[in-house]
């Protein structure tokens, strides 16, 4: 499976329900990697999609712990487990599998994604939630950066990780 993120220089990922910025290029980036893919993601995360509502040319699962949650367009599950066993019974390809968050659903199925897709934003915003920090996590290798792009004056680079398996 696969994690897409945006991380600022410390590793923060949003601020109070929303994204710390919105840099065009990294939605481009987001909508090439997960059209036509699964995406899995929390339910605050689709509260937080224009509309609040699912993604289109996506599968969508949303993971909620309220089992009464039903969301047009998406298929709510409740657990890590049920998601994995969904994917599985689905004939899902791993490799067709993006985690877009949030928090507690990027760390939830964090041990099952081999390839983290990460804008690294060299910026420090406020964030009251964070991503793990990959350059010190000796699980994860850096196996891809681009030359460093600017939005305005915002440094960024596209950063591709893979799990090592060194566990």
């Amino acid at each position: 499976m696969n994690i897409i993120v945006s991380v600022d220089k410390r590793w923060g990922i949003g601020n109070k329900g929303k994204l710390l910025v919105s840099i065009p290029r990294d939605k481009k980036l987001f909508r090439e990697e997960t059209t036509g893919k699964v995406i899995i993601m929390g339910h605050n995360t689709l509260l937080s999609l224009p509309g609040a509502k699912p993604l289109a040319g996506r599968k969508n699962i949303v993971l909620s712990k309220d089992k009464s949650l039903t969301v047009k367009g998406a298929t709510v599950l409740n657990s890590v487990d049920t998601c994995l066993d969904y994917i599985k019974k689905n004939n899902i390809d791993d490799n067709d599998v993006f985690v877009i968050g949030g928090e507690s659903v990027y760390n939830d199925f964090l041990p099952y994604c081999n390839i983290a897709h990460i804008t690294y934003i060299d910026y420090e915003y406020e964030a009251d939630r964070h991503f793990l920090n990959m350059e010190k996590d000796e699980n994860w290798d850096l196996i891809l950066e681009t030359e460093e792009e600017t939005y305005f004056d915002i440094p960024y680079t596209f950063r591709l990780y893979k799990r090592n398996n060194r566990l």
